[in-house]
């Protein structure tokens, strides 16, 4: 009866064919969260727990080592409270640059204003990104919605001549964690409380092009 060793042969087929295609499926990658909590580290978390204390604590440095008037002089960009509805930015090119206040250690200036670099605000994967183009300290990663006037920016430091960025998790030297805040009607800021080095608060300002 070789029709019906056939047919066995052909159900046989069939079925390991299936359990195939059940493998496959499982080992499909899954979409990635949008949603920062999922993602955020444990350090990062603190971190953004304590941005409130981080902000004071180098306004207060940098305003006793004389700075009063260059802090006074940035408007909205320096206060804490001053973030507006709508905070998040539109994708395009940007002017960047940033404000550290607060010095980690001794021999280190308490308030340090940055000249201007280009930066660049586009959809990845689903993600709105930011990335730093130039200078030798370029944040890179992504923009997350939150509750409020803020939104909440993950992404990694990327250094020198490195051509690629690493990914949010996989250095916590390098991670990146702030609030993504706009303060006047186009002028938008990340505030990034105890960065790893140099300076307690870093203020990310960011300005539209064009």
């Amino acid at each position: 009866m070789p029709h019906v060793r056939i047919g066995l042969a052909g159900a046989l087929l069939l079925t390991v064919a299936a359990c195939g295609s059940k493998s496959i499926d499982r080992e499909a990658p899954r979409p990635r969260p949008n949603d920062w909590r999922q993602i955020v580290t444990a350090p990062d978390r603190d971190r953004l727990a304590r941005w409130r204390a981080a902000w004071i604590a180098g306004l207060d440095k940098a305003t006793a080592a004389g700075n009063a008037a260059q802090v006074a002089a940035q408007g909205p960009l320096l206060k804490p409270d001053a973030a507006l509805d709508d905070p998040l930015p539109p994708q395009g090119d940007y002017s960047c640059r940033v404000i550290k206040m607060g010095a980690q250690t001794k021999g280190l200036m308490d308030y340090v204003a940055y000249p201007y670099f280009n930066c660049r605000i586009s959809m990845l994967d689903g993600r709105l990104h930011l990335a730093k183009l130039n200078g030798s300290q370029r944040p890179v990663g992504d923009i997350f919605p939150d509750e409020g006037r803020r939104m909440i920016f993950l992404g990694a430091m990327t250094l020198g001549d490195e051509a690629r960025p690493l990914p949010y998790g996989r250095d916590g030297e390098r991670d990146m964690v702030g609030v993504v805040e706009r303060v006047a009607p186009q002028r938008w800021r990340i505030a990034f409380p105890y960065p790893r080095w140099e300076s307690t608060i870093d203020i990310f300002e960011l300005i539209p092009k064009g």
